[in-house]
Order: structure tokens, then sequence, then C-alpha cells
């Protein structure tokens, strides 16, 4: 039988996510990629129990995880909470999402209706073998629903027991803060809205959602932060035929330009000046973020979250750092 690490809270921090009650990690799992079917299970049960040793309390999860089997990474994670870490289920944070298409035929598209919503999370509790999860997300704005309509949804979904809090991802400031008044005036608490972010990708900023959640109590988890591994040091040198790029896994391999690997570069040598690796830099410029509550870490390896979890223990940036970097971000 596992046990967990005793010294797991020795290290991680701790974040209030916006106005609410619920405290977060500083670095959380996201279990988009290696968790579902064709994954090893085996290395992804190590992976979040590596994770939990860390103090990463925050697993992060959404009904097409797993994709092209949609719900395959739920069904691992309920068979990962079963033979183990499922006995610390008052020390987890759970929260998935659903929004993006998931079934055949018209109720299980990309929508955000009241026939999706609840159906969906039905089907993820029953994946994890949960009776509840704590953060309930809808995956992306939809224009075609009355946001009225999603909105009493999540709130059903809290008053029924099966959310403790709801969340919103990938919409913007004017949704968001829509979304926030509807749910207000519902006494529903809406904490946390999930975009994407990072040192490469900066549009929460140019959208003012950063400098809106911080004003009104909404808690920022940001995924991305290494910007589908362009932040992580693997391409300054080419491109690794296992990586992402070398498998053509992802859109990011035609920004990989002389001009970006001149930032890397400089970034990579900053980050060493740190004594940290690019990826932990990279996370930890986010957290220096007062909006952002926690930092969705993705990973293939166990080794990959401990290096990550890592990036707490260096020292705060200085302003002279941050300029630094900033002006290398906008060379």
């Amino acid at each position: 039988m596992w046990n967990a690490s005793d010294a797991r809270y020795d290290a991680m921090q701790y974040r209030r996510c916006g106005n609410s009650g619920l405290k977060l990690p500083a670095v959380s799992l996201g279990l988009w990629k290696n968790f579902g079917a064709g994954s090893s299970f085996s290395n992804a049960e190590v992976m979040c129990r590596t994770a939990f040793d860390l103090g990463i309390t925050h697993f992060d999860l959404a009904n097409n995880y797993g994709h092209p089997a949609n719900g395959s990474a739920e069904e691992n994670f309920g068979k990962i909470l079963r033979s183990g870490l499922g006995a610390y289920r008052d020390e987890l944070c759970i929260s998935t999402k659903a929004g993006y298409e998931m079934w055949p035929g018209p109720y299980g598209g990309r929508n955000g209706s009241r026939k999706y919503l609840i159906a969906s999370l039905e089907q993820s509790l029953r994946r994890m073998g949960l009776d509840y999860v704590d953060i309930f997300y809808h995956h992306v704005y939809d224009p075609e629903t009355p946001l009225e309509e999603t909105a009493l949804a999540l709130d059903q979904i809290v008053r029924q027991g099966k959310a403790l809090y709801v969340g919103i991802s990938n919409y913007d400031r004017e949704q968001t803060a829509r979304m926030q008044s509807l749910l207000r005036e519902l006494h529903t608490p809406l904490i946390v809205n999930q975009p994407s972010y990072s040192m490469l990708n900066r549009w929460v900023e140019d959208d003012g959602l950063d400098a809106y959640c911080l004003e009104n109590g909404l808690g920022l988890a940001v995924f991305s932060p290494l910007s589908q591994g362009l932040l992580t040091g693997r391409y300054l040198h080419g491109i690794p035929a296992d990586s992402r790029i070398g498998k053509g896994n992802t859109w990011v391999g035609s920004q990989l330009t002389e001009q970006m690997l001149a930032k890397l570069h400089a970034l990579q040598m900053h980050a060493q000046e740190r004594e940290q690796s690019l990826s932990q830099m990279a996370i930890a410029w986010l957290l220096h973020h007062p909006a952002v509550t926690t930092v969705l870490i993705g990973a293939s390896r166990p080794e990959q979250i401990a290096e990550n979890a890592a990036a707490l223990a260096h020292p705060a940036f200085s302003a002279e750092e941050l300029q630094k970097i900033e002006t290398i971000l906008q060379s």
C-alpha cells in the first residue's frame, strides 16, 4: 500500500484563490497529455504520486482529456485514486471541465447548455469514482448559448453538491465580467478563470483579464506556462525527435524562428545567472504576478514535475531582473 511522503507540505507554497477560502498550490498538475489512453498507466500513477509528495494537491482534468479517447484521462485518474491516492481525498483539490466537443450528436458538441454541462459532469464523476469535484469549469465560452443558461447550470451543480466551486476557462475580460455578475446574483462561488499565459503568450495582459481578476477577487490558474515546450530549453540546439514539435503534436513549430531562438537563448542565459533552468524561471515569472494563483504544469516524466516545483526555491525577482526579462521579450 502506497503512503504519501510525510514531508509533502514542507516546500510547497499555497495561495488563496481570489477572495475565496480555497487555497491552491503555487504549482498544480494538469492531466491534459500523457494520462489518457495510449499513455503508460504506471508512469501516470508515479507522476501523480510524485506531485502529491511534493505538495501539489491540485489535479486538473477535463471531460475530453485523453483525446481521441475522450474521458480516458479521468478514467485513469479514477484508477490512480483507487490505488492509493484516494486515501488522501480530503487533502486533494480535483477539478474538471466541460465545454469542448465530447460525444456525438447535438448534446455533446462544443456548448454551454444546461443539458451538456450537467450530463458531462455526471459522466466525469462516474469515470473518476467521485461524489463531487472541488472545482467545475465551463471550459470555453459558447456564443450560441445564453450566458444566463450556463450560469444557472453551474449554480445547479453547486447546489446539488456535485462541485464545491465553479470556474471558467478561456473567457476574456468582458465574458468573465458578465459571468461573474450573473453568478454573484445567484450567490454561487465563481472563484477562478483558467486562461493560457506565459512569457511568450501575454494576451491576458493585453485584454486586461489579469487586472480585472485581481480587482474583482478571481484567481487565475494559468495553463501552457512553458508555451508548448518553447520555454523548456529543449529547442535551443535543434528539434529533438521525441519532442512535441518533433512529433508534430503542437502548432508552435512555426514560431521557432531565428528571432525566437535568439530570445530563448537570452532567457536561458538569464536563468542560468539566477541558478535556475529556463522552465523554472518561466514558472517563477508567472508566479510573480499577483493575479496568478497557480501555474498548471504538464509532464511526461516524474522528474519534470520535481524540476518545475523547484521553481519556488529560488529568490524573488529584483526590479532589474524583471526589466532585463522584459527587454529580452520585447526584442
